[in-house]
């Protein structure tokens, strides 16, 4: 069954059990939209919330500690030889606990016929990740606390023989974060750090693991940004990843970003990318442009 099907599906789904269950039952399936706008974050490459390259401890759609909240993305990374797509669903229950899938399409254009896989071949993974909030909170509580959330991402990569082909160990990958995010309003400051243990090359486009290292390794993302008004932010984000392939290095990636709400349920986010060398080709610095609808 076709993916947009399924995601009708389930909203449906989720619409009838709000409607049609009793008043106790439907104090749990909720919608308020509460939050303060842009404190949801945006949706990462990879599905979660977050920033566009970094997850955040955020939980995904507008819901507060009372409700679900649902969102959902689409956004193009365009880079010199490469592209990459990817969309995906997120819900957040009682701002505490997060459920997220995101289809990632890698196109090779013309680099996919030097490398023998016939021009514009792509990659395709399927992430499914979990997060859930343990302390603090991004917006109220002490100054000192942060947000803390701990998250899964387990990654399915769709081109099984081709990425071992390449020197991949494995297909298929699960990535751990330990994130720590907080908005400090007095400052319009928002700050966010990141622990990921992951042996994902490419983001696991490329498989997991290889010759050079073949085990997982501790990466580092990290997130600042500054709130020009309640629906403007900008900032910038660093992620290094793991250099396991012997075939082409891996570099660390980077963003500068422009998150803009455009109404309290709408928010489209620009960035400059850089993710340095994939597969042999350096350079790779483009553009993101990001859908996000949240509720």
């Amino acid at each position: 069954m076709p993916k947009s099907l399924v995601l009708t599906a389930l909203a449906c789904a989720v619409g009838a059990l709000v409607s049609g269950a009793p008043a106790a039952a439907r104090d749990l399936v909720s919608f308020d939209s509460g939050k303060l706008i842009l404190t949801n974050g945006v949706t990462t490459i990879e599905g979660s919330g977050g920033g566009g390259l970094a997850t955040w401890a955020t939980i995904s759609g507008m819901g507060t500690d009372r409700a679900v909240g649902v969102s959902a993305h689409a956004t193009i990374v365009e880079l010199p030889d490469f592209r990459l797509d990817t969309h995906g669903i997120a819900v957040g229950i009682r701002d505490r606990v997060e459920l997220a899938y995101a289809r990632q399409n890698f196109n090779t254009r013309a680099v996919g016929a030097a490398l023998g896989l016939g021009r514009g071949f792509q990659f395709n993974q399927d992430i499914f990740s979990a997060k859930v909030r343990l302390a603090g909170d991004l917006v109220y509580g002490p100054g000192w606390l942060p947000q803390v959330s701990v998250g899964v991402e387990h990654k399915r990569n769709l081109d099984g023989a081709i990425v071992r082909a390449v020197g991949a160990k494995a297909s298929a990958g699960t990535d751990f974060t330990v994130s720590a995010t907080k908005l400090f309003l007095g400052a319009s400051v928002l700050a966010n750090a990141t622990l990921r243990v992951t042996k994902a090359n490419q983001f696991g486009l490329l498989g997991f693991g290889g010759d050079k290292h073949a085990g997982r390794s501790v990466q580092f993302e990290g997130s600042l940004a500054y709130m020009i008004t309640r629906r403007l932010v900008v900032g910038g984000e660093w992620r290094t990843r793991p250099d396991n392939l012997g075939i082409a290095r891996e570099d660390d990636a980077k963003d500068l970003f422009a998150a803009w709400a455009v109404t309290r349920h709408v928010t489209l986010t620009a960035a400059y990318v850089d993710v340095g060398s994939v597969a042999t080709f350096a350079g790779q610095r483009g553009g993101l442009l990001s859908l996000q609808l949240a509720y």
